[in-house]
């Protein structure tokens, strides 16, 4: 079965559902809030005689963090038009992306009680705001020539289109593994660096040619800081298999398909690719367990009650994926495993991600 057909966060509101399990998703749209006014500031600038807005949330996903941006880019709109002394554009329509899989319905859920507050707050300055689904996999075109004025994606250009592959079909690429080791051949770094490669290229090319003239592009994703730094969470799920799988064959041809880019990787590619001007790339690290505490409020914070928390949230990213390969009656033997590995491995280190 293709990436695209089975690779979607865990829907609906269970206790394992990305709706109840994506805080640390919140807080890294928060982080990033600055840069994105920046940018609204910017694109409002440009694009003064501007009546109808087209913005596209590429990799939206599910539950409330989905129109958490929405209702951002509202009020930034407002803010920005008051301090450049202009209208705000009288239309904001927002694209919601994701791929085929992906739980649009707790989306739709949540609209109108998101229409009904905004419509309290509303100002004399501020238009209509009107929401559409876009289901389709952003590798490849999404939308018309010359149609979206502002791209933005947080926490999706990490996966790729697919898991790359041997050269040779008989022998596998990672045998004995399902995410690049420590204890890889370079090959294998190779061959995720060359997919990764080949993705963004894909995207960068098909967002090039939809977006508008002096439109603007803000992509937030998961990487590293160091070509040789391997420590992730998909590197755990790797572990925790190995332990559990017993048909090894099915293991060996079986890899995740995420990858995390340096920083100089992203860049590179850009400019490789030639379609975009790059004019800020910047770094940040987050803690695996990065607002643990409003989910607990004041508990006393163990190793053990951080791993539970981290494997919570990792489970909604990777269970649709996984259970399709390895079962449905695994899942919870697997993330036991995992947040055990986790409670250990945070008592020896500090866990963090690098975003860009």
């Amino acid at each position: 079965m293709t990436t695209e057909r089975v690779l979607h966060m865990k829907g609906g509101e269970g206790e394992t559902s990305y709706t109840k399990n994506s805080l640390l998703q919140r807080k890294v749209g928060s982080i990033v809030k600055p840069i994105l006014e920046d940018n609204v500031k910017l694109l409002m600038s440009n694009m003064t005689s501007e009546s109808c807005w087209k913005v596209a949330d590429l990799g939206c996903s599910s539950g409330p963090n989905s129109l958490l941006f929405v209702s951002n880019m509202v009020s930034l709109m407002d803010n920005a038009s008051l301090s450049l002394n202009q209208r705000t554009p009288r239309v904001l329509q927002i694209y919601m992306n994701d791929l085929f899989g992906n739980d649009f319905n707790s989306i739709f859920k949540l609209i109108p009680d998101f229409f009904e507050r905004i419509h309290k707050e509303k100002n004399e300055n501020r238009g209509r705001c009107f929401i559409h689904a876009t289901p389709g996999n952003f590798y490849g075109r999404l939308f018309p020539d010359d149609y979206i004025h502002f791209f933005h994606s947080s926490y999706s250009l990490h996966w790729l289109s697919q898991a790359p592959t041997s050269t040779n079909i008989a022998e596998p690429l990672n045998k004995g593994n399902v995410y690049i080791t420590s204890d890889n051949p370079p090959s294998v770094c190779e061959a995720y660096l060359k997919q990764f490669e080949k993705d963004f290229k894909l995207f960068l090319k098909s967002r090039s040619e939809e977006l508008r003239s002096g439109g603007i592009m803000l992509l937030t994703l998961i990487g590293r800081e160091k070509s040789e730094d391997m420590t992730s969470p998909w590197g755990l799920i790797d572990m925790v298999l190995n332990d559990m799988v017993q048909e090894r064959k099915k293991l060996a041809f079986f890899d995740l398909p995420i990858y995390g880019p340096t920083a100089e990787e992203v860049r590179q590619v850009i400019e490789a690719e030639g379609s975009f001007t790059l004019q800020t790339l910047k770094t940040f690290n987050i803690g695996w367990d990065a607002n643990l505490h409003e989910d607990v409020g004041d508990s006393i914070l163990d190793s053990k009650m951080k791993g539970e928390f981290i494997a919570k949230y990792i489970r909604a990213i990777f269970e649709p994926l996984l259970s399709v390969e390895f079962g449905e009656d695994t899942m919870d033997e697997l993330f036991t495993r995992f947040a055990n590995q986790v409670a250990q491995l945070i008592e020896l280190e500090t866990l963090e991600y690098t975003n860009g």
